[in-house]
């Protein structure tokens, strides 16, 4: 997710902007078990089709008569494509890891995205990482090894799926520090739901024959697009109230939300040792979020 910094002249209220936060993880979590429901009656493909038609008619219909061509604009149209593709991916890989595996385990393992972030930064944008980082990076380490440990009896191709969603939101979100400081919020939010949604729709376009969907079932899917753009907007509302090292940790509450939905929706609470993979996957995130701080003010 992108990250914005509170503008200039701005009054900075971080309580304010960590209310938005935890909003916005709840959107996301209720969006991740939407996409699981559907994915398991519907194809992936169709339902995050769906998705993105609903995310890019909202972005055209509320941005569009303000900004115009700003709306698609960006100054560097490679790299802009390469990190929309990335989403798509990444799109692709949590509806099918969700279809295999319980909500709050795939999100638990898609979040070692961040420690990723700060050790691929180090090579790619010149970062260091300091001791608080590495340890963080073992806890996040050792917590997807308790969740997806033998005798788990969590899907392996599930698990193939998630990890390939983490792979997939590292390069978006390396590729959106990268971005942050040359092209605009909205253009990028456009560029990543217009390619999401040719790839989508023309991926659906295989499974339509004797695909029935009820009215139901459509209109969740709409809802789910509507989440999504939702949960984008409060993301960029929050990081214009507070810098990004207050708010990341607060991020993690995504997985006290997606835990807590797939016990209450679909009945599945992880056992003891899955929760303290998730409990050190949560340290791991803190701790890297210290690092960025301290890595910020040095």
């Amino acid at each position: 997710m992108a990250a914005v910094l509170p503008l200039s002249g701005h009054i900075a209220r971080p309580v304010r902007g960590v209310i938005l936060v935890a909003l916005a993880t709840f959107v996301f979590a209720l969006a991740d078990m939407i996409t699981k429901q559907q994915s398991m009656r519907h194809p992936v493909a169709v339902v995050v089709a769906v998705r993105y038609i609903v995310n890019l008619a909202f972005l055209i219909a509320i941005f569009g008569p303000r900004l115009g061509r700003g709306l698609w604009a960006v100054n560097q149209p490679s790299l802009v494509f390469m990190r929309s593709l990335c989403l798509t991916l990444a799109s692709l890989t949590m509806g099918l890891a969700l279809r295999e595996m319980p909500l709050g385990e795939t999100v638990a393992i898609i979040y070692l995205y961040p420690i990723a972030v700060m050790l691929l930064a180090v090579p790619f944008l010149g970062e260091t990482v300091r001791p608080l980082g590495w340890v963080g990076a073992a806890c996040g380490f050792v917590g997807v090894l308790l969740i997806v440990r033998p005798g788990s009896g969590l899907a392996p191709l599930g698990v193939m799926f998630a990890l390939a969603n983490a792979v997939c939101a590292t390069g978006y979100n390396l590729l959106t520090r990268f971005l942050s400081h040359s092209e605009n919020t909205v253009a990028l939010l456009f560029q990543t739901a217009l390619l999401g949604c040719i790839f989508f729709c023309l991926m659906a376009l295989g499974s339509l024959e004797g695909l029935v969907i009820g009215w139901q079932d459509l209109g969740m899917m709409a809802l789910l697009g509507a989440l999504a753009t939702l949960g984008h907007f409060l993301f960029t509302a929050a990081y214009r109230e507070a810098t990004a090292s207050h708010l990341a940790p607060i991020t993690y509450l995504h997985l006290f939300w997606a835990t807590g939905l797939g016990w209450l929706v679909f009945g599945h609470l992880p056992d003891h040792f899955a929760l303290g993979g998730m409990a050190l996957i949560f340290v791991a995130g803190v701790l890297v979020t210290m690092w960025s701080g301290r890595a910020v003010k040095a």
